[in-house]
């Protein structure tokens, strides 16, 4: 198939298609189709924006019919009924149920936009400028955001200095040597640190693009606790965690914290759209008309995909035990393959999740060994250490362990290390 256009004229700045040269055609479920007809089983589900795979039966008619009755497509923050029904929807299928209260903002249409909003709208409501994130954050690539990221490539990306931010250890990065928020407990209490009190503190749950690091409940907990303490306000950012990809809707659901601002998008339009929302609690609404807006915030596709995604999935708790049962399949699978492999350890939490390699090459030879095999399977960690495996929530269990399969035979391509048959492999 004809691919020298993409080679020749699109911009070096790609990277999927590098790894995965194959022009992909089509797709439903759990799979990609080439235009040379191959399948590939997808791991990656556009890197959480398909939680619920691609191409669901029941959201595409209702897409199709949609635009075959000229329904308004493109309305910036104007009211129409598509609207209307994702709001009424969020609020009795997610918010009430969990004796939540949030305004809903549509800040654009990607996890980035909602990050700023969230960074801007923290500054605004205490007067304060500073910002603290994580080490190995990431929370997007415009300019905000890329200051409350950690990965150094990303951030030279930007150009110029970035600044107004600082970073403060992640949940175990020093391997539990220092009490946790020990630091960050001492400098709040001090007069004379010389540290200004922060506007907001953003944190992700599960680091989705900084290696799989996933915060402890308690440490989570704490976090809470020490900033309502000192009126810094939290910032959950879910955009890869959230609608469901650790098992609860929001990934911080079992932590029991009511973060002040949560920044979610990938899979909130149910279908892969462009979406995204900042919820924040009510009090914290002091925006004045048009002081945060952008052209694509109102995207009516996105928004009736959304809202059935949501009664489908969420109405009661039936998905989530079916994917909790997955989550346990994939857990076990995986642990099994890393145990047969010196040094290499599971990370992540739920259907974000993988295996860190203590040879920092491994991960992307066992993503290479994948694709040969015909799964998708992408890489993440400040050095690539670690697969990143993230099915869709709604595979089929037989799906599920061949694909677990293919991750043990592509580990033991890279490695040679898997000398004793784990229990997935199929006698010889």
């Amino acid at each position: 198939m004809a691919t020298d256009i993409f080679e020749t004229f699109e911009s070096q700045v790609r990277s999927y298609c590098m790894n995965w040269p194959a022009v992909f055609e089509k797709a439903s479920g759990s799979y990609q189709y080439t235009e040379d007809g191959s399948r590939y089983l997808d791991f990656f589900s556009g890197a959480g924006a398909l939680n619920y795979g691609h191409n669901h039966p029941e959201l595409r008619d209702l897409l199709v019919d949609y635009v075959a009755n000229d329904g308004v497509t493109h309305s910036l923050d104007m009211k129409t009924p598509s609207k209307r029904r994702f709001l009424e929807t969020f609020e009795r299928v997610i918010l009430e149920p969990r004796n939540m209260e949030y305004k809903v903002m549509f800040p654009g249409p990607t996890g980035t936009n909602s990050v700023e909003a969230a960074l801007k709208l923290a500054r605004k409501v205490t007067g304060r400028q500073h910002i603290l994130s994580f080490t190995n954050a990431f929370h997007g690539m415009t300019l905000g955001s890329l200051s409350v990221t950690g990965n150094s490539m990303k951030r030279r990306g930007a150009g110029i200095p970035l600044t107004n931010s600082s970073k403060i250890p992640y949940d175990d990065y020093f391997d539990g040597d220092i009490p946790d928020f020990i630091w960050l407990e001492k400098v709040l209490q001090d007069s004379g640190s010389g540290v200004d009190k922060p506007a907001a503190v953003i944190v992700e749950t599960v680091q989705g693009e900084g290696g799989l690091n996933a915060a402890r409940m308690e440490w989570l907990k704490e976090l809470s606790a020490l900033l309502r303490r000192h009126k810094i306000l939290l910032i959950i950012d879910d955009v890869q965690a959230g609608c469901g990809r650790t098992g609860t809707f929001f990934s911080f659901e079992e932590a029991g914290i009511t973060p002040d601002i949560i920044c979610m998008s990938k899979s909130i339009s149910g279908y892969g759209l462009p979406m995204a929302i900042t919820l924040f609690k009510p009090e914290l609404d002091v925006w004045e008309g048009g002081e945060h807006n952008g052209t694509f915030r109102g995207n009516n596709l996105g928004f009736i995909t959304g809202a059935r995604a949501l009664e489908l999935f969420w109405s009661d708790d039936s998905f989530q035990k079916q994917l909790a049962a997955k989550i346990e399949t994939l857990r076990e699978g995986l642990e099994d393959i890393a145990q047969h492999v010196k040094g290499a350890t599971l990370r992540g939490r739920g259907f974000l999740t993988g295996i860190c390699f203590p040879d920092a090459d491994t991960a992307g030879k066992v993503a290479a060994e994948s694709y040969k095999r015909n799964l998708l399977l992408e890489t993440s960690g400040p050095e690539d250490e670690v697969i990143k495996v993230m099915p869709p929530l709604t595979i089929e269990d037989d799906d599920l362990q061949k694909g677990i399969k293919v991750i043990e035979d592509a580990v033991l391509a890279a490695t040679g290390q898997m000398s004793e048959p784990s229990r997935l492999r199929a006698p010889r």
